[in-house]
């Protein structure tokens, strides 16, 4: 079963840039549909980026439009989230999901393989 994997979460002053990987061992992502969604303590998990399968479309959420860029290298079978322009507000686990069909969108609930999540705080 597909197991995305996340990294690249640590901590960043606000202002700050960090960028999130996802890959998957022994599956090509180029053939799911990605979204990045992140989930700060006390809240619902939230949407943030997304990328089709297909064209490599993209879609954000109002919250990081401009700020963030997903993307693909499928030479390395990877998707990253750059995140630049942080804010306090963007502190929570963020969590690559996977699916088959090619552009899931920002709901969760339409994500059928999920990674474990790796944590960004932005502080001063």
């Amino acid at each position: 079963q597909l197991q995305p994997v996340e990294s690249g979460g640590g901590l960043v002053q606000p202002g700050g840039s960090l960028r999130l990987s996802c890959t998957a061992s022994g599956f090509t992502l180029d053939y799911y549909g990605i979204g990045w969604f992140r989930q700060a303590p006390g809240k619902d998990r939230e949407g943030v980026a997304c990328i089709s399968s297909t064209d490599d479309s993209t879609y954000y959420a109002d919250s990081v439009k401009g700020r963030f860029t997903i993307s693909r290298d499928s030479a390395k079978n990877t998707v990253y989230l750059q995140m630049n322009s942080l804010k306090l507000e963007d502190t929570a686990v963020y969590f690559c999901a996977a699916d088959p069909f090619h552009f899931p969108g920002l709901r969760a609930s339409k994500y059928d393989y999920w990674g474990r999540g790796t944590p960004v705080t932005v502080s001063s």
